[in-house]
């Protein structure tokens, strides 16, 4: 399995709408974060991990789908909408699905990387769900290195 990234990207959001910010002042997604290659994305704040998802969307779409939620369907959306109003989210690319076991593999370092936050403290504050499957090494080192890199992004 390889990752690759991550994209990072600046949130600024209230309860109904958000907003992307790159380094270079631009204000929506390109590239990679716009494919449907299947996705790991984690939302970071307060000095921490407070998300973790994945998708095959768009991370357009994805977010658009997390902020548009009212329950009518069972899902509600990001609850981190509600209480936070920046946030940075931190995006990884599973570059080889097609060889390996698709969004299986990217589910399954969500979940060790979500394990990760749980053994230094609390759950991610605003995660909702996750999806376990057995892990190998090669998956939890995966989750390492980014649990890592977003413990010195913040």
């Amino acid at each position: 399995m390889v990752l690759s990234g991550p994209d990072s990207f600046g949130l600024r959001f209230d309860h109904k709408r958000f907003q992307v910010i790159h380094a270079d002042g631009a204000r929506t997604f390109r590239g990679r974060a716009c494919s449907r290659v299947p996705k790991l994305y984690v939302v970071t704040a307060k000095g921490g991990i407070v998300y973790v998802g994945v998708t095959r969307q768009s991370m357009q779409s994805r977010l658009r789908l997390g902020w548009s939620a009212d329950g009518s369907t069972g899902y509600y959306g990001y609850a981190f909408r509600r209480a936070l109003r920046v946030a940075r989210l931190h995006v990884w690319y599973h570059e080889d699905f097609e060889r390996s076991k698709g969004a299986l593999d990217v589910e399954t370092v969500e979940a060790e990387l979500v394990f990760l936050v749980r053994q230094r403290r609390q759950w991610p504050e605003y995660q909702t769900e996750i999806h376990f499957h057995p892990s190998s090494r090669v998956h939890r080192a995966l989750a390492r290195r980014i649990f890592e890199f977003c413990a010195r992004a913040g």
